[in-house]
Formats: structure tokens, sequence, C-alpha cells
């Protein structure tokens, strides 16, 4: 597909082929279950530019990961104004100023999934926002709040910390065998060492007899 110069254009997968699709507002191309992307960033860049397009802002919401290594195995993204705040009460009322709340509850989401196939489907795509979309220029909106931000550089220094801990602990397991088997090497010797001495004595005890 031939894009006009200075077009900016974002890559959707459908079908493992990939399609080179406008970004100039003109042409909007909407999620839909089946969809392949080659990895999970490469998913979030697509919804995160169908989000800017339609007028709202993306949230990355939950994951499940793998119980065995840690991977995400799954991921929810959707919009920002999911879910409801909850008011932050001491025991004599609120602890805080009152913000605006920019929660509405909305149900706006798609749920992405690894496939056995190395790459990322879209399992389930919820369209309708309960709330006003409005659709900003690229430049005077951030792609993710900071809030959004801060927790995924917290996730990612999580699973490095994991993964040194993994590594921490198979080195330490590693060492208790090796210690193990020296132990039992030295059980051996001792076994050895006694066994003899008995030898020792039986062998003196007879040569007393005999004298």
């Amino acid at each position: 597909m031939d894009l006009d110069e200075g077009a900016e254009a974002i890559e959707t997968f459908t079908g493992g082929e990939i399609v080179a699709v406008p970004c100039d507002g003109d042409s909007i191309v909407e999620p839909r279950e089946g969809m392949e992307f080659e990895s999970e960033e490469a998913a979030k860049i697509f919804y995160d530019e169908y989000a800017r397009q339609v007028g709202f802002v993306m949230r990355v919401m939950s994951c499940r990961r793998s119980e065995r290594d840690g991977r995400i195995l799954a991921r929810r993204l959707g919009c920002n104004k999911e879910g409801y705040c909850v008011s932050i009460r001491g025991k004599f009322g609120p602890v805080r100023k009152p913000r605006p709340s920019t929660r509405e509850g909305c149900k706006a989401m798609i749920h992405i999934k690894l496939d056995k196939s190395g790459k990322w489907v879209i399992t389930r795509f919820v369209k309708d926002h309960n709330h006003p979309l409005v659709v900003a220029p690229r430049e005077a909106r951030q792609t993710m709040d900071e809030k959004d931000k801060k927790i995924q550089e917290l996730t990612a220094e999580l699973r490095n910390k994991k993964r040194l801990c993994a590594a921490y602990q198979e080195q330490l397991t590693a060492f208790m065998k090796i210690v193990e088997e020296h132990s039992n090497q030295l059980s051996k010797k001792v076994q050895n060492v006694v066994n003899n001495l008995k030898q020792y004595e039986s062998l003196e005890l007879q040569l007393l007899q005999h004298r």
C-alpha cells in the first residue's frame, strides 16, 4: 500500500500479514477478536493509536502471569475512565481534600492473550464507552498518564528483581548440591577409616590371643 510522504502509519496484523494503515484521522482501524500482533508492545501501540483517533486515553490494566517463570500471558488494555475512585477516609472524616474523579466506570477495553504460536491475539473487544469521547491532537495528549508510566516502570523493576532472585536461588541450589556431595564423600571416607580401625583392632586381638 502506498502512503503519502510524511503521513504516519501503524502496523496491524491480520492473519499473520503486516498491513500498513494511514493514521491521518480519516481511517480508523477498529480492533476485532482474532486480530494478531507480534508482541504485547505492538498491541499496546495499536490500541493507543486507536484510542487517540476515537477520542479517549488508553490505560494499561491488569495482566496474568505464568506461575512458572513470571512471563505475562494475558493483558487488559482499556479506557482511563475505567473503574471508580474510592474515597480514602480516616476515623474523623476525609484525610485529604477530595479531587474531581476521572473514573466513570467505563467498560471499553480489549483483552489480549499470548497464543501458542508466540503471537498476541485479541480475544475480547468492548467498543462502547459510557462518556463523551474527545479527539485531541497528538501533541496535546499524553500516551499514558504518569501513574501508568510509574506502574510500568515498577513492574519492569519487579520483574528484573524476580529474575535475579531466581538466578540466585539456582546458584544457591547448585552450591548446596556440591556441599552435599562433598559431605557424602567425607562421610564415606570417615566410615572407611572407622572400618579400617575396627579391622586393625580385630587383627591385633587375634595376634594377642595366639601368643
